[in-house]
């Protein structure tokens, strides 16, 4: 349900707003950045440049902050900004967009690096997930901070909500 739908339920200003919110969004195609507070920049700039391959687009250290390009330079950007320590530390999350074979080797290049693949729920496992209501290939897993990553590809499959969330191969065996 979008902004147009609850439109006809408000009148005056309320209506005005709920309007306005839908030609705003009418016009996005993607998020082109994403931000995560870490606690260790330079072990966070290691982790996204080394271990995953991302493209450093900037990093000012003596402010704390670092900027990967994500995809093609200009396409995509995740910034790191140091300074998040102790009990308010947030856990965020956010998935790469990929081809599907990239999420199908990704269980295996993960490992080769170091990194701990996972499902949905944080378990490991040895093969991507599928999330039946998209339906989404994905496999996740996490940075330095804990924040949880994702890489993920729309299925061109029509959804299967009964399907809930399960392994790469019983979404092919579904009949």
């Amino acid at each position: 349900m979008g902004a147009q739908d609850l439109a006809p339920l408000f009148h005056g200003r309320a209506r005005s707003i709920l309007s306005s919110m839908h030609r705003i969004a009418a016009g996005f195609d993607g998020i082109y950045e994403t931000h995560l507070a870490v606690a260790d920049l330079g072990r966070s700039v290691a982790f996204y440049k080394d271990r995953l391959g991302l493209a450093l687009a900037a990093e000012f250290p003596e402010r704390g902050i670092a900027f990967f390009w994500v995809g093609s330079p200009q396409a995509g950007m995740l910034g790191l900004w140091q300074g998040v320590r102790g009990p308010l530390r947030t856990v965020s999350h956010f998935g790469f967009r990929a081809p599907r074979a990239r999420v199908l080797s990704a269980v295996s290049d993960l490992r080769a690096a170091g990194i701990d693949p996972l499902g949905f729920n944080g378990e490991p496992v040895d093969e991507p997930v599928v999330l039946g209501w998209m339906p989404a290939l994905s496999v996740y897993f996490k940075d330095p901070d804990g924040h949880s990553l994702e890489i993920l590809h729309r299925l061109d499959d029509p959804a299967d909500p009964a399907f809930g969330v399960g392994s790469w191969s019983a979404w092919q065996r579904r009949g």
